[in-house]
C-alpha cells in the first residue's frame, strides 16, 4: 500500500544518511554518502539520488532535515552555516524532483521530533535537545508541541568575543564555537597534533573534554532559565560518542548556572543517537503525506 512508508533523509555538514521509516519510526533499509558542499545544485542532486536508490511502491511521502533555518510555512530553506542551502524553495523543489509529498525541518527540530515520538522525551510535554555533530542544532518540545521555528540554539553565545563560530557564520563565542565536533576536532589538533580528532581525546578520555563539558552546560542553564524544560536531551554524533565525559561536566555547570530548581533537570543523552534525524525526518514525510 502507497503510504506505508516513508523516506527520511539527515543532511549533515559531512554526511548524508538516509532510510526507510514506518509509521512507529521504525528503521529499515538505510543509505549514507558524503556530504556535496561544492554547490547547492549538487547537494540537491545528491538528495534526489539517494531517495531514489530507497524508493519502492511502498514509499508515499519523503522528509528532509537539514542543518539550515527552514520556514515552517513556505518550506524556504533560507540558509544554513556548514552546507551550501541558501534562499531554495527546498520543499517544492524536491517535491518536483521526486513526485511525492515532502516536508522538511532544521535538523534538530526533526531529532526533537523523533525523540518526543519515539525516544527519549516520550511522554514528556517540554524538552530541550541540543545536537552536537559538525555544528551544533536545537530542538525544543513545549507543551506538547515541537516548535517548528529556526531554533539556532547552537548559535547562542557562551562567551563574549570568543572563538569564531563555524561555516559562513560571522560570530565569536557561541555554544558551535565550543562544542561541535569541529571544535572539538580544532582542539584535539591543538593539544595532539596535526591530524587528531575529537574521537582521539574521546579514546583517551582527555581532561579537555572537561571544558568542552562546560561549556556545554552553561548553554543549558541558560536554556533551562529560558524554557523550564522537564528534560535535556544531548545527542548527535559527537555529542552520543562522547557521552559521560561531556554530560558529567554539563551538570555541574548547570547546577551553578540555572535558576533553582533548573539545576536540578535532568541531562541525558537522546536514545535514538545517530538514527534521531533520519527518524524525524521520515515523520515530516508522513506528516506531508497527510496534509
Amino acid at each position: 500500500m502507497v503510504g506505508k512508508l516513508a523516506i527520511g533523509v539527515d543532511v549533515g555538514g559531512t554526511k548524508i544518511l538516509a532510510g526507510v521509516v514506518d509509521a512507529d519510526g521504525r528503521v529499515h533499509e538505510t543509505a549514507q554518502r558524503e556530504t556535496p558542499t561544492a554547490s547547492q545544485e549538487a547537494l540537491l542532486d545528491a538528495l534526489e539520488e539517494i531517495v531514489s536508490e530507497l524508493r519502492s511502491a511502498e514509499v508515499g511521502a519523503v522528509g528532509f532535515a537539514v542543518p539550515a533555518r527552514v520556514d515552517p510555512t513556505t518550506g524556504v530553506a533560507l540558509g544554513a552555516v556548514n552546507v551550501p542551502l541558501h534562499d531554495v524553495r527546498l520543499r517544492d523543489e524536491m517535491a518536483a524532483r521526486i513526485g511525492l509529498p515532502v516536508g522538511a525541518a532544521n535538523d534538530a527540530t526533526a531529532a526533537a521530533l523523533a525523540e518526543h515520538r519515539c525516544g527519549a522525551a516520550r511522554g514528556i510535554d517540554d524538552v530541550v535537545l541540543l545536537t552536537l555533530g559538525t555544528g551544533v542544532g536545537g530542538g525544543v518540545v513545549l507543551a506538547g508541541e515541537v516548535y517548528r521555528g529556526w531554533a539556532e540554539l547552537g548559535h547562542m553565545v557562551i562567551v563574549e568575543d570568543g572563538e569564531p563560530c563555524n561555516g559562513i557564520c560571522t560570530g565569536r563565542g557561541h555554544v558551535e564555537s565550543y562544542c561541535s565536533g569541529r571544535a572539538v576536532d580544532r582542539l584535539a589538533e591543538r593539544l595532539l597534533g596535526p591530524g587528531s580528532s575529537a574521537q582521539d581525546l574521546i579514546d583517551r578520555r582527555h581532561p579537555a573534554l572537561d571544558g568542552v563539558g562546560k561549556h556545554l552546560g552553561t548553554a543549558i542553564g541558560s536554556l533551562v532559565n529560558i524554557f523550564g524544560p522537564e528534560l535535556i536531551l544531548v545527542g548527535g554524533g559527537f555529542g552520543t560518542a562522547a557521552g559521560e565525559l561531556l554530560l558529567g561536566p554539563a551538570r555541574a555547570a548547570l547546577a551553578r548556572e540555572a535558576l533553582a530548581p533548573g539545576g536540578e533537570v535532568p541531562v541525558e543523552l537522546a536514545a535514538l543517537g545517530a538514527e534521531a534525524g533520519l527518524v524525524g525526518a521520515g515523520l515530516l514525510g508522513f506528516e506531508a503525506l497527510e496534509a
